[in-house]
């Protein structure tokens, strides 16, 4: 009964890390052969710029100083939601000071209750505020975090003919990046982990979001399933009307609402695209308890989503390679589950050989242990360990040879994180937990544009 339940965990954990190696090899082959698009002419349509701000102090006015400066055309809408320190005081000096800055307040106790209710109260606004006669496919709504930096080409960019410049684009999402790997940025934007760990934690962070997510992005701009992200996200006014007519608001009640509202706009027939030749930078986390909160906030929201599977796998509005995409990563948490208990077993049929080895370390050379060896360092390291080199290749050439490997073998620990928070989100999900948990910010940040990417905005 033992070998049969083990031989039934070799099979199944062979099967989990056959299907993820072949989608690291689906995903790595576009990113590799992307092409750059073609900018446009952001001045084509109108921007309303929104900052969703609880509790930012630290780090809210020299984002909006910074977008006021670098997007003098566009709206600066900050939502103030509830917030307990001196946040609503700076908006309302900022306000007076700055033209295009507007304070959305909320107070309890409809606040601080998500980010979603937020955003639908910045869009109440926006539509208030617009003129009669107002092209609301023209108008783009962009959602940056408080300690955001928005690369300042980035409206064009996205206002290019592979973007917004096409008008059966509903979404755009941009590339994330972590602000101390941005080197146009650095050093004044940098926000340095004080120890090592957490330096190399916010490498991580930086390798992860610009290699295995925006590789993601890539195969999904083919397939026409690009999902939206919580900063970097530009959807077009027109697109969130349809949304809401269908479903009441623009944005839902999931932990992630940026994902939810991806999916409605494809539902209601838009199409979402991801632009990698533009960024959005922001804060690193340099602890494991905050990135593993962070991550548990994001497997609890793509679990809440998973209702959305089977709408997305009937929609006549979704093409077939794009549900199948879709429902793959809706999975992927339920996924992650059975994985864990699988390497479990497996991992604990090596330790159980090596006790039974003793003095005999030959013995453990038997076909299942070594099969049970090779199938980890060839399924569960290798494509974990390929996005170190991958990295330097294609985001970092600053990065040596050998600190590439070594991130790449870091990677396959830091990943790991996320199988800590698929099971926090299932026992958050058991208990009928569903509250919004912040990220605390780690200091603020540079005060005003640094002169090096004022000149990278002049050259571009």
């Amino acid at each position: 009964m033992a070998e049969l339940l083990l031989a039934g965990a070799n099979a199944g954990a062979f099967l989990v890390c056959a299907a993820f190696l072949a989608y690291v090899v689906l995903i790595l082959t576009p990113y590799l052969r992307r092409q750059r698009d073609v900018a446009g002419d952001a001045t084509e349509f109108s921007w309303h710029l929104v900052v969703p701000c609880r509790d930012e102090e630290a780090v809210v006015e020299a984002t909006v100083r910074r977008l006021t400066t670098w997007f003098p055309a566009a709206s600066v809408w900050c939502v103030d939601d509830g917030s307990r320190d001196a946040t609503p005081t700076i908006l309302a000096r900022l306000a007076r000071e700055l033209e295009g800055v507007r304070v959305v307040t909320r107070t309890l106790p409809e606040a601080r209750q998500g980010k979603g209710p937020a955003l639908n109260a910045a869009f109440d606004a926006i539509v208030s505020s617009l003129t009669p006669g107002t092209d609301p496919t023209r108008a783009i709504v962009g959602v940056l975090d408080a300690d955001g930096w928005l690369d300042p080409r980035c409206l064009d960019v996205i206002s290019g003919r592979n973007h917004f410049g096409d008008p059966t684009v509903g979404a755009v999402q941009v590339l994330v990046r972590m602000l101390d790997h941005v080197h146009e940025l650095s050093p004044r934007a940098a926000t340095t982990a004080s120890t090592r760990r957490g330096r190399l934690l916010v490498h991580m962070q930086d390798l992860e979001f610009s290699g295995p997510i925006a590789a993601m992005q890539v195969l999904r701009r083919h397939l026409g399933s690009v999902g939206m992200g919580g900063n970097g996200q530009f959807t077009r006014l027109s697109a969130l009307y349809r949304v809401s007519q269908a479903h009441g608001t623009p944005w839902h009640g999931a932990l992630l609402e940026d994902l939810e509202l991806g999916l409605h706009v494809l539902l209601t027939g838009g199409r979402t695209q991801y632009c990698h030749d533009t960024w959005v930078a922001q804060e690193g986390l340099p602890t494991v308890g905050r990135l593993v909160r962070q991550r548990t906030r994001w497997a609890q929201g793509s679990m809440q989503c998973s209702r959305y599977l089977w709408p997305i796998l009937t929609s006549p509005r979704i093409p077939t390679s794009a549900a199948i995409e879709i429902a793959y990563f809706l999975l992927q948490p339920w996924l992650q589950l059975v994985g864990g208990v699988l390497y479990f077993v497996c991992g604990f049929v090596l330790v159980s050989g090596l006790i039974q080895a003793g003095s005999q370390p030959l013995s453990l050379l038997n076909p299942t242990n070594v099969s049970v060896l090779a199938l980890f360092l060839l399924f569960g390291m290798g494509p974990l360990v390929v996005w170190g080199p991958v990295y330097r290749l294609r985001v970092n050439r600053r990065t040596s040879r050998k600190r590439a490997l070594m991130l790449g073998l870091a990677n396959a620990v830091y990943l790991y994180v996320n199988h800590i928070a698929v099971w926090s989100a299932l026992w958050r999900i058991v208990r009928s937990r569903n509250d919004w948990a912040k990220t605390d910010r780690n200091r603020p940040t540079s005060s005003f544009p640094s002169a090096n990417v004022r000149s990278v905005a002049r050259a571009a």
